[in-house]
């Protein structure tokens, strides 16, 4: 199957200017290298699959664009909230065929199977939390990849977004069993590590990806994007990229 064309939007950033970097290394045709504000319209035509890692508040035009030209698209742009991200992928996998994962590493991937897994076996007398830490740089939080395991959390225990606690301050009383804490450490250059904690009386479990260079989330990005090439409309993520896609509660 012939190399699929590719658009990279959000091209000045740092994972857009590591997905030129892969691309190159990998032989891929980067035929347009766009950023939010260039004329995404234009540039089209020339492409056969959009990735985007632009901004939150661009990601539906660029589904709009994509789905009027008919091209495949990858998303990693991150800072959705959950209803919105369900409603931007919806309209989007009705239309093109789409990957949309909050972290394009296959180790973390493997992660958030582990952590489904884990779910299914560890009850509620498992106290689950999220932890993640990126550079002083990163301007949303919880990260996407955090978002993520809290979803994979909250499916699993049939909790709600309003069951997440958000760091805790002051006096809050004794932690209940249908609540997930997620806590957002910034600092320094880290690429992006994430731990789930299942504590229980007597032990603990924890579940931990370290992210060490960048590449790992842009070579994730590109295999994607040759993977979905080609196949029929509808919703995709690196489970099923991967090969991955065994339980009903990843994400």
């Amino acid at each position: 199957m012939a190399q699929p064309r590719i658009l990279i939007n959000g091209s000045k950033g740092r994972m857009g200017q590591a997905l030129i970097a892969c691309a190159k290394e990998a032989g891929l045709t980067v035929a347009a290298a766009l950023d939010v504000g260039d004329d995404l319209a234009a540039a089209l035509p020339s492409c056969d699959i959009v990735i985007d890692f632009s901004h939150h508040s661009a990601t539906a035009n660029v589904i709009d664009l994509s789905i009027r030209h008919g091209k495949a698209l990858v998303v990693g742009t991150t800072g959705h909230s959950f209803d919105e991200k369900n409603q931007l992928a919806a309209r989007s996998a009705a239309a093109i065929p789409t990957v949309w994962a909050s972290n394009y590493s296959v180790g973390v991937n493997v992660l958030f199977h582990l952590v489904a897994e884990a779910a299914k076996v560890l009850d509620d007398n498992f106290d689950a939390e999220v932890v993640e830490m990126h550079h002083r740089f990163k301007k949303d939080a919880p990260s996407g990849t955090a978002a993520s395991l809290l979803e994979i959390l909250m499916r699993a225990r049939d909790l709600k977004e309003s069951d997440v606690r958000h760091g805790r301050s002051g006096i809050t009383g004794e932690r209940t069993k249908r609540e997930i804490g997620v806590h957002a450490l910034r600092g320094g250059d880290v690429i992006g590590d994430h731990t789930v904690i299942f504590a229980a009386l007597g032990e603990r479990v924890e579940l931990t990806h370290k992210a060490g260079d960048r590449a790992i989330l842009a070579r994730g990005a590109l295999h994607a994007a040759r993977w979905v090439f080609g196949r029929p409309t509808g919703l995709y993520d690196m489970q099923d990229v991967l090969g991955l896609r065994q339980s009903g509660i990843t994400p």
